[in-house]
């Protein structure tokens, strides 16, 4: 189904199936003809001779300098050209794409002042599968996300580079291939294009999605660990959590006890200590906070994505222009740090979960380093070494990237975001957070296998996908193949798939 683009009501899942499904995309009729009164308003300035920033004078350090008549023509083609200033490898197509989606959905409030054929030309890409070649580095987050943006801006000339069905060509052969016009640029359409902190909030979208799926199979390993390791599971009782308030907690009890639903141990038929542990114990209290700082920061990404992320912006009623820093990245990349930060916390909590299964001293009587052979052979040992390699990464990736501002443009833009920065390392964390979980979910599976007593349906479901792609450790092999074959599990959401099917949704 075509997804009809309005300026407003936007959804994180709308990013995703726009990016990463390949969803169609219409600009409603109504947006079009905002877009065309906006441009209409422009050009009359324009032709009054109104100074307007950016459009008919220099930006930055040079926004005291007022254009010439001829200059106004030339300035947007060499606005890109120096700003399409990035660096490093090509950006992946679903963050290309994502920004695309958000500039289309900027431009449809009708604030913009560009040609409605900028938009229709970003539509059409969508649609026909042009997606620019962009530089993963280069945005410190305002005024907007420059850089990669003005690498998207390149095809409007017609330049550039582009895939196009799966091969990059020149920007002039891919929008050839798929019969899209190469619109040009006129005043103000440069700047009307890249002037917004759309890249990463597209990334902050993408991330905010897969953070939570992962989220979710971080309470299914949980709930695995719990169970082998005999935890009392009265502190996930509905009641403990409802009288706090917590909404995240109270969700991931919940998740917890679908999982280990039909079990012995959920059941009382399995003996357990008083008192458990935090890392078992206050298990929903810390993936409950992770989901509340999921919940504020999708918050805060939806509001950016259905807002007017430019400068200037044009107000056609009013017949006004206002100058300011609607394309500061900073209230995405704040939430966005703490999201980060959340996916390293529930990270350090799996690994002593998977550390405790590993210690005989700390298991409730399974094998030490969960080998039959201790002493010939050493189990998970080594398992917990890379679980740690990757979380002191993740902690290192964790130090926020929007305290981090350094001055540019000769102090005209003294305070930028580094909300790209933010959005890079945030899905380093979540690459590091697969393996993690990945490991505690394969040791969890073989404890398991040594315990005699049944388990709840979602803990059974989720061992039984384990073990299609890893099998029990009887000897001692090399492991790296597994940590992989976990890592990419947890990645395919296949293990929340099928729990699901069982438990319906943890949502």
């Amino acid at each position: 189904m075509t997804l009809i683009i309005t300026g407003s009501d936007l959804k994180i899942e709308d990013v995703v199936n726009v990016a990463r499904h390949h969803q169609k995309v219409e600009l409603h009729p109504d947006a079009v003809e905002r877009i065309k009164k906006c441009r209409a308003m422009l050009e009359k300035k324009i032709i009054a001779r109104e100074i307007m920033y950016g459009v008919n004078t220099g930006i930055g350090e040079f926004s005291e300098v007022v254009l010439t008549d001829d200059q106004v023509k030339d300035f947007q083609k060499y606005l890109i050209y120096n700003h399409a200033a990035g660096i490093g490898s090509p950006m992946p197509e679903d963050y290309v794409r994502g920004a695309m989606l958000g500039r289309i959905n900027v431009h449809a409030h009708g604030n913009s002042g560009i040609r409605p054929e900028i938009t229709l030309t970003l539509v059409e890409m969508l649609n026909r599968g042009v997606t620019p070649w962009v530089c993963d580095k280069g945005s410190v987050g305002a005024c907007g996300d420059l850089a990669p943006m003005s690498q998207i801006a390149l095809l409007m000339m017609g330049e550039g580079k582009a895939y196009y069905k799966g091969e990059l060509m020149s920007g002039k052969e891919a929008l050839d291939h798929a019969g899209i016009p190469i619109p040009g640029l006129k005043a103000r359409d440069g700047l009307g294009t890249i002037n917004g902190s759309n890249v990463l909030t597209a990334m902050s979208a993408l991330f905010l999605y897969d953070a939570n799926r992962w989220l979710k199979q971080a309470e299914i390993g949980a709930a695995m660990s719990l169970e082998a390791l005999k935890a009392n599971m009265k502190p996930y009782s509905a009641k403990l959590h409802q009288v706090r308030g917590f909404k995240g907690a109270i969700r991931s009890a919940e998740a917890i006890r679908k999982v280990v639903t039909g079990g012995d141990l959920a059941e009382g038929k399995v003996k357990c200590k008083v008192q458990d542990a935090y890392s078992m114990r206050s298990t929903p209290q810390v993936i409950g906070a992770a989901h509340d700082a999921l919940a504020y920061a999708r918050s805060q990404v939806e509001i950016e994505l259905n807002g007017v992320g430019d400068n200037p912006i044009f107000f056609p009623d009013e017949n006004i222009q206002l100058s300011g820093a609607n394309f500061q990245g900073t209230p995405v990349a704040l939430p966005m740090d703490m999201a980060g930060i959340a996916i390293t916390m529930v990270s350090v909590m799996s690994e002593r979960r998977m550390n405790r299964l590993n210690n005989p001293a700390l298991s409730v009587g399974l094998p030490a380093f969960l080998t039959k052979g201790a002493g010939m052979f050493s189990g998970l040992m080594l398992s917990q070494y890379t679980a740690d390699m990757q979380i002191v990464e993740q902690r290192i990736l964790s130090a926020p990237a929007s305290i981090q501002s350094i001055p540019a443009a000769a102090d005209q833009e003294d305070f930028v975001s580094m909300g790209m920065n933010t959005a890079i390392k945030n899905f380093q964390i979540l690459d590091n957070a697969y393996g993690i979980l990945g490991i505690e979910m394969m040791a969890a599976a073989q404890a398991l296998d040594f315990r005699d007593y049944s388990f709840g349906k979602g803990t059974q479901t989720a061992k039984k996908v384990i073990r299609k792609y890893v099998d029990f450790l009887d000897v001692d092999r090399p492991l790296y193949d597994d940590h992989n074959k976990m890592k990419n599990l947890v990645k395919s959401c296949e293990i929340l798939v099928e729990v699901e099917k069982v438990t319906g949704s943890l949502e």
